[in-house]
């Protein structure tokens, strides 16, 4: 069922009022992760600030307040959900502000600096928080709420399972038996089940799910949660790929984690490692499979982005082999191989990334994770696609380009730009800054986006020498994939 944005935020907008007494002086969008649940803060004077939900289901909406409740209930930090419309399709909840571990496990953060210390800090109390979490979850929880099934299964797995093969194996070209791929899998069903399941599983454990506010971690992202093994988590949350954990780190981290573990289960911790690895790699094929969708399916750049990262520390674990897996480990040696996945080193100074695009579709995001910077709309200049001769055309093409060059308002137009990301560009350069995003929006990412994204790449080519420009036409670069 498809429900309209402004009825939804409307309906945000009205929880707000009713709870506070004070209809919200701003409704914000929040910058929008894998899944198509959307955030949004609202504000409004003299009343703390809420975020907004809203799911398209309600079963899983249902999940997180109930899962929600039941970790606040046993002293893990949770956002208190505050207020669910009567649908069942939106709430609010409470607002942990905008600092991620992710952000302050940042490896480019300098070793002495405030933000890494905080990180390192918060890191081991996230891992000793994992066992509250897993046991603390599963007692006296009613797994039959969670979404979309109360536990992890064979069935479930082998959804994870073919979701690599389908969204990110099929599409790399490789050719192999589908027999013999689905015999390992089975087999790594089997070790994967022979492990108790009697605690609550997180599923999308990770840095960017963990919030740091008031000085200590809040977990937030958990309405996939079900019961499960507790490897699971911590071969979510050590193996993230963008975090790039070193091995004596993850070391170190497996070791507050089994510390913390002890109070609530006995563990061997030589035994644990050896069976965590089996959870290691199934979690990497099912990031993979996520990224192959999401990045190549949906278009969304920064799954494509993590492509190199994920394929990276996969090979890194086949290093040590998975012998009960014969057939699986070398068909990964061999994808994990190929050229196209071979990270390329970042230019040394300052890039500016250029792109165009539809705001239909979104802004595109950071790939840099620096947060965004210019976007420029371009839907108030003269509209080449509103002529049918053009409509076949794009903003590349002579004939648009001959139209656009004639246009009073769109030179105007960029001439502005240009003042605005030279000023930028200079700064950045002096600073020593290396990223620099530049977007150009219009409605359909055809014309006058691109047209605005390939002067302005020609520009700053042809007036800054030291600077590396990297130019993306995303709708219509989508198009040719």
């Amino acid at each position: 069922m498809f429900f309209p944005l402004r009825t939804m935020t409307e309906t945000l907008s009205t929880l707000y009022r009713e709870l506070t007494g004070h209809a919200p002086a701003d409704v914000k969008a929040l910058t929008p992760a894998g899944s198509n649940r959307r955030y949004y803060r609202l504000t409004a004077d003299g009343e703390e600030p809420l975020i907004g939900v809203e799911g398209t289901s309600v079963a899983e909406n249902r999940a997180f307040v109930a899962i929600a409740r039941q970790l606040r209930s046993k002293g893990v930090s949770v956002p208190e959900v505050r207020a669910c419309s009567a649908d069942g399709l939106c709430y609010l909840q409470e607002d942990l502000g905008d600092t991620s571990l992710f952000a302050l496990i940042d490896p480019r953060l300098p070793a002495d600096s405030d933000e890494h210390r905080l990180g390192e800090q918060m890191l081991r109390e996230t891992m000793r928080q994992l066992p509250r979490i897993q046991f603390g979850g599963a007692d006296g929880f009613d797994f039959a709420v969670c979404y979309p099934l109360p536990a992890m299964d064979r069935r479930s797995i082998m959804w994870d399972l073919n979701y690599f093969k389908y969204c990110f194996l099929k599409n790399t070209g490789l050719d192999f038996s589908e027999p013999a791929l689905e015999d390992d899998f089975e087999r790594l069903c089997d070790i994967l089940l022979s492990e108790p399941y009697d605690t609550f599983m997180y599923r999308d454990f990770q840095s960017r799910n963990v919030m740091v506010h008031e000085g200590k971690p809040w977990f937030i992202d958990f309405q996939g949660g079900r019961r499960g093994p507790v490897y699971y988590d911590v071969a979510s949350f050590l193996w993230q790929a963008r975090a790039q954990l070193s091995d004596a780190k993850k070391e170190e981290l497996i070791d507050v984690y089994l510390e913390a573990l002890q109070r609530w289960r006995k563990t061997d911790g030589s035994a644990f490692r050896k069976t965590l690895r089996y959870f290691v790699l199934f979690r990497q094929l099912q990031v993979l499979g996520a990224y192959g969708f999401r990045g190549w399916m949906e278009h969304k750049a920064h799954f494509v982005e993590s492509i190199p990262f994920a394929i990276e520390a996969l090979s890194h674990e086949l290093e040590q082999g998975f012998a009960e897996l014969p057939y699986l480990e070398q068909l990964l040696r061999t994808m994990t191989a190929l050229p196209r996945f071979r990270r390329e080193t970042p230019p040394e100074g300052l890039t500016v990334q250029i792109s165009s695009f539809s705001f239909k579709k979104g802004i595109p995001e950071d790939k840099s994770t620096n947060g965004g910077g210019f976007v420029f709309d371009c839907r108030a200049v003269t509209n080449p696609g509103r002529y049918e001769e053009y409509r076949a055309f794009t903003g590349k093409d002579a004939c648009v380009r001959e139209f656009l060059d004639s246009k009073p308002d769109m030179q105007a137009f960029l001439t502005n730009v240009y003042a605005l990301v030279d000023q930028a560009v200079e700064r950045y350069l002096q600073r020593g800054f290396t990223h620099l995003m530049v977007s150009f929006g219009c409605t359909g990412g055809q014309h006058r986006s691109v047209y605005a994204a390939e002067h302005l790449a020609q520009h700053l080519k042809e007036k800054y020498e030291q600077i590396h420009i990297d130019l993306l036409h995303r709708e219509q670069d989508n198009k040719e994939v």
